[in-house]
Parts: structure tokens; sequence; C-alpha cells
């Protein structure tokens, strides 16, 4: 079986046809021709990201679309491509630097970013795209800020990751600008530090270590919460509420899933039995997450999307064991704050296309829109 990516057509939320019938441990054919795994269930899922018989490491994986697997070992600081003890060496730095105290006190800013673009939306009438006018500056600023990068250069960063997760896009002249900005930014950090993320690692971390690390964070902390926001608001007007609670927003992780293409993915270091299945050395497990997120043995009623619903936590979107997200509580603050400031600023928000005339993003690494044009205010 190859992975399937194309939704049925009219039901842009729910996973991928064909998924939902799978065993827990299926069969599937990657794109280099390698024969590995396809995860469906929660508790597969969680027997491979938890075992650390399963690695991490991108030269031993297979990826289920586009592509090859990488050439070598990872570079110093590419954490999220590691295996303990290294992985976990980076981890518990970053880990002081990710605190909850740290989040909290960056929610007035959160704040303060969303109201400008709303202040600006309203100025300008509508109609808007959300994308470019809402969902991507926030959190771009946010991690800017976090990282201590430039504001002015956010257009350069958007342009480049936007590159590194379109299947036809340049990655690697992408990843190779990113990384020369991110370098020189180290280096004026170590001259001048201040209060940011970077500035707070110059001691411990070599340069090249430091540059990736804040290149993986910048792409991280903005592509997912970007697409999280758009998709999220597109779901809500379909579903007619606007009510964010505090079980909201992991609800909408859960039912939308956004790391949509096999990701994360393991491969076993030696052989491991996962759901009755013999895994063999070498074999990569993909995980369909969108199928996970809505296993009925874990949730009641897993095609329902629940704003109230109080199990919601107990979802996948951001991984579980030893790589589970980092940014997780900075991801949760930006698209609560986000959603509540948009649905409070512009009443009557809703689309101004029919909902088919949305373009999806079904080939992308991060699944969403590709825009999302809006308008608010009284209806005729």
């Amino acid at each position: 079986m190859r992975l399937p990516i194309d939704r049925t057509p009219g039901c842009p939320f729910d996973p991928p046809a064909g998924l939902r019938d799978l065993p827990p441990m299926s069969r599937l054919e990657f794109a280099d021709g390698h024969l590995g795994w396809l995860a469906t269930t929660s508790a597969a899922a969680r027997a491979v990201l938890g075992d650390q018989r399963f690695s991490a490491r991108r030269e031993l994986k297979h990826l289920p679309l586009h592509g090859m697997p990488a050439d070598g070992p990872a570079a110093p600081g590419s954490f999220v491509s590691m295996d303990p003890p290294d992985h976990t060496r980076y981890r518990r730095l970053l880990t002081g630097q990710f605190t909850l105290r740290r989040m909290r006190l960056l929610e007035p800013r959160i704040e303060r970013i969303a109201a400008d673009h709303l202040d600006a939306m309203a100025q300008a009438g509508p109609p808007a795209d959300l994308v470019t006018a809402y969902a991507l500056p926030i959190p771009s600023l946010v991690i800017c800020e976090l990282l201590g990068v430039p504001y002015e250069d956010h257009d350069f960063f958007q342009e480049r990751t936007g590159q590194l997760v379109t299947p036809d896009g340049d990655g690697a002249g992408a990843m190779k600008d990113l990384t020369a900005y991110m370098g020189d930014l180290v280096a004026r950090k170590r001259k001048e530090p201040g209060d940011d993320l970077i500035s707070g690692l110059t001691g411990e971390l070599t340069d090249e270590e430091l540059t990736n690390i804040a290149v993986i964070l910048l792409v991280a902390g903005h592509e997912t919460t970007a697409n999280m926001l758009a998709l999220g608001v597109f779901a809500l007007l379909e579903h007619g509420t606007t009510h964010i609670g505090e079980e909201a927003v992991d609800e909408l992780l859960r039912w939308l899933s956004i790391l949509h293409l096999g990701a994360p993915s393991r491969a076993a270091l030696e052989d491991v039995e996962v759901a009755g299945e013999l895994v063999r050395k070498g074999e990569t497990v993909a995980l369909s997450l969108p199928v996970i997120n809505r296993d009925q043995a874990v949730f009641d009623d897993p095609d329902a999307l629940r704003l109230d619903r109080q199990d919601a936590r107990r979802h996948l979107a951001f991984g579980y064991g030893v790589h589970q997200c980092l940014g997780q509580q900075l991801a949760r603050a930006e698209l609560r704050i986000g959603l509540r400031a948009l649905f409070e600023r512009l009443p009557g928000l809703r689309l101004a296309v029919p909902a088919t005339e949305v373009p999806m993003k079904e080939d992308a690494s991060v699944y969403g829109v590709r825009c999302l044009p809006v308008t608010w205010g009284a209806i005729g």
C-alpha cells in the first residue's frame, strides 16, 4: 500500500479515505521502494514513540512520500533527528528555555500582536486573506521575539520555510539561506547578548550547534502554528461555533492533526513486536496522526468536533515520549489567544467564498489552507 493523501471532496477536515479501516499496523510502501509500516492507532503509536528500540535518526529512516533518506547523521544541534544520549543533552538545555513561566510571560505580547493585526484588518476592511493578514504574522512575530530575530526579516523566513514544507519547493536552497542567516545572528548574539533564547544558550553551545537549533525552532515555531490557526478558524466557521474554552484548542489539535503525511516516523534498531506485528531491524514505521487522533478506543465519538471534550489532551498532535514537542505550551497560548481575539474583534466573521473553494495543502508536509478569504460585519 502507498500512503493515501487525497481527502474526500467536501470533507477537508477528515483523514484521507482508505486509512480508517486499516489494522493498527499495516505494510506501507515508501517513496524509495522501502517496505515499512504504518501505525494507525494510539496504542501502536505510543508503543513506537515510547520505545528506545526505535530511532529518530534521519539517516536510518525512509520517507513515506517525497525523497530519500538523509546521507548522514544529523548535524550538531539538530536534536530532533537524534537519539539519547545526544538528544538528551540538547533537550535538557532547551527545556530550561521553554519553561511554563516564560511562556506565560509571553502571553501579553501575543495579545498585543493579535490586537495590532486585527486593528489593521478592521481598518483595511473586508474581505481579507486570514492567512497573510493574521495566521502567519502572529507566530512569526512571537518566534522572532523568542529567538531575538529582528521582525523586519520575517518575510524572508516565511518565504524560506514555505519552501521547506512544499514538495516542489527549493528545500535545499531555503535551508542554506536560513542557516547562513542564523549563523550571522548567533555571532552577533555572542557579542551583544539580549534577553532571548539564543543569547541564553551562547554559553552552553558552539556556533554550529546553536545555529542549527535556531533554524529548527524558527521553522517549527511558526509554520505549524500558522497552519493550525488558519485551519482552526476554517473548521470553527464551518461548524458555526466561535466559543474558545480551555478545552477547545486541544480538541482542534486532535481533530485536525496537521502533521498528516506519516509523521512522525521511527526506524527499528532491532526486531520489535508492535500490535502483534514483527517490525524487523531497519524497517521504518510511519504514523498517521489524523487517524490515530480519532481512535475510537481512546476518544468517544472521535469524528465529532466537541470543543468541550474533557479528554482531548490524550491526542498525539505534539508527539509522545522523549521527542514530545518542546513548544507545545507556546503553541497552545498562541492558538487560544489568537482565536479568542479574532472572534471577539470581528463579529460576524465568515468565509468570503464557498467552503469548497478554499484551497487545501493536501500534498504539503504540514496540512492547512493555502489562503482563507474571510469577511465580517452585518450580513446583507
